[in-house]
């Protein structure tokens, strides 16, 4: 443990369960139905409201081998061609094999997934998969249609939930192992204010950390409080340098900032085209897939022709649709041009990359472990291995899917254990609050530095711009502004201060350009030195140790006491 803690009252309150869960997307609402189907008092706390995490928003849908001539040994080979020689093959094939199936358990819950005429689960294709996998509902409102069947089997099952709940660290008894969680609960309830959930074993699915860049797909709440959580706790990270930027985003002006508008990749896997403003598609001879090649390939090709035209966006074209079809198909995408002033069906969409998705998170083994015992993640804020250096279009969903029902498995095995009595450290370390205006500064200091390019140069200069915000909050402030009062505002943006620093000094370190990690002063690709991860945990002093592994594999987490 490294002692170190957000500055954040003690206590008011208490609650004890057997799991609590932190996060209510597919991952974490999976988690805690399983749990709750064995029997494990469980309990999930959530930021917002049950539905309002990352998983309502996604568009294309849930990847898996469930169509006719596919298989799950093709699926593993698109994703590990995806992860550019980073992946862990036996995450993948966990992955792959227990998808279908995992999808199918969805659907019982009262998923609704889009039919073909004779009732069988309509299939489209996205980026890098070479065959038609990937299941939506309500056309391209896969998310919210997920994130609906979870929350209602939540509240039928009668599982205990906190909305409005920022969780700030994790506690541990004299044993170093987990106790559970303090949080701060958000307006009236039945608990107001700094609490605790006292629990053997804590799941966190609190999802990504796309709100540490200023244009992001990613909603509010993604400010990566469960990276930060663990890296407080004593639990390494890994691979946070590969962050993937997704290629098309709805353009809004070079000014806009927070959350933008998602143009599914599943449009350009019904046929639409990347053109730029003379209508020449210039993905053609890029890659064998074209507008289909992995999400990496397709932003850094954007982001090439943009320089070279000195244009601030390309276009996504698909006027050929037509109304009908951009109507049944794409409804959500369609209102959310139109309220922008374009019309698909008869104009291009402005489109640029934007942060996306984070392929690396808190290092877990395939049980879903990390390296503090009692200690899971899963979904958007594990690293399993499954995406390497660049996730493959809609695997999320199903990692989220078939990971939490791991966890669950484990943590059902490894019931009942008696909680140990939650400890205070010896010699606690309260980090200290960001001055005042900290988060923008945070966002336009990473898009500018640690974005879709990046550089020895242009990432020195991001980390000594984010380690003068750490010295300005250690000393109290500065001579514009003042430290930050304990808030959920302040713990955020101390939250994406450590994401945003891990993520630099591990962009720095790694010398090469793979998957979504892209170098220009190191444009190839160097399987010889860089064919391995790189492994982050916080030190007692709130220095980052970084260390290289020796090879491709994940070495195992300090709980891995049993082959999977």
């Amino acid at each position: 443990m490294t002692g170190i803690r957000l500055h954040a009252p003690a206590p008011g309150w208490a609650i004890d369960a057997d799991v609590v869960v932190v996060g209510s997307g597919v991952a974490g609402l999976t988690a805690a139905l399983r749990c709750t189907a064995a029997g494990l008092r469980t309990v999930v706390v959530t930021k917002a409201r049950l539905d309002d995490g990352s998983t309502r928003w996604a568009q294309g849908g849930v990847a898996a081998a469930l169509g006719e001539g596919d298989t799950p040994e093709q699926h593993l080979d698109d994703t590990l061609v995806a992860g550019a020689g980073l992946c862990d093959e036996q995450a993948v094939r966990a992955l792959v094999t227990e998808g279908p199936d995992a999808v199918r358990r969805l659907i019982s819950t009262g998923a609704d997934f889009d039919k073909t005429s004779d009732g069988e689960i309509a299939l489209t294709r996205e980026g890098g998969h070479h065959r038609r996998r990937i299941a939506h509902a309500g056309g391209d409102a896969t998310g919210a249609e997920i994130s609906r069947a979870l929350v209602e089997a939540i509240r039928d099952r009668g599982v205990r939930f906190i909305e409005h709940a920022l969780v700030l660290d994790l506690l541990t008894d004299a044993e170093g192992r987990t106790a559970g969680v303090t949080l701060h609960v958000m307006g009236e309830g039945q608990h107001d204010g700094v609490g605790a959930v006292h629990a053997p074993a804590v799941v966190l699915a609190t999802g990504g950390m796309g709100q540490v860049f200023s244009a992001t797909t990613n909603p509010g709440v993604s400010t990566g409080d469960g990276v930060a959580l663990a890296l407080r706790a004593g639990a390494e990270v890994s691979d946070l340098e590969f962050v993937q930027f997704h290629p098309t985003v709805l353009f809004l002006g070079a000014g806009a900032e927070g959350q933008q508008p998602l143009v599914s990749e599943a449009v350009r896997g019904e046929g639409a085209h990347l053109v730029d403003a003379d209508g020449v598609r210039f993905m053609l001879g890029q890659h064998e897939l074209a507008e289909l090649a992995p999400r990496d390939i397709v932003a850094k090709a954007i982001t090439r022709r943009m320089q070279e035209q000195g244009a601030e966006h390309m276009y996504l074209d698909a006027r050929h649709f037509g109304a009908e079809m951009w109507a049944e198909r794409f409804p959500t995408i369609l209102a959310a041009c139109r309220a922008h002033g374009i019309d698909p069906v008869t104009q291009p969409i402005p489109v640029a990359p934007a942060a996306h998705y984070a392929s690396g998170g808190i290092r877990t083994d395939l049980r879903g472990r990390t390296t503090v015992p009692g200690l899971y993640a899963c979904g958007e804020v594990a690293c399993t291995g499954v995406h390497g250096a660049n996730r493959l279009a809609s695997n999320s969903l199903l990692e989220g899917l078939v990971f939490a029902e791991r966890i669950a498995e484990e943590i059902t095995a490894a019931a009942p254990r008696v909680p140990g009595a939650p400890v205070t450290h010896p010699a606690p370390v309260t980090l200290p609050l960001p001055v005042a205006g900290a988060r923008t500064r945070i966002q336009r200091i990473m898009t500018a530095g640690a974005g879709v390019l990046r550089s020895e140069a242009s990432l020195r200069e991001a980390a000594e711009a984010l380690e003068a915000l750490h010295s300005d909050a250690v000393a109290g402030g500065d001579d514009d502004s003042k430290a930050a009062e304990p808030g959920v505002d302040s713990w955020e943006t101390t939250n994406l201060l450590c994401v945003a620093r891990v993520l630099v000094a591990a962009a720095r370190r790694r010398e090469e350009t793979r998957g979504c990690h892209w170098r220009e002063d190191h444009p190839d690709r160097d399987d010889a030195h860089w064919r391995r991860h790189l492994v982050v945990h916080l030190t007692p002093e709130r220095t980052l140790d970084v260390r290289t592994t020796e090879t491709s594999d994940f070495p195992p987490t300090l709980d891995a006491t049993r082959e999977p």
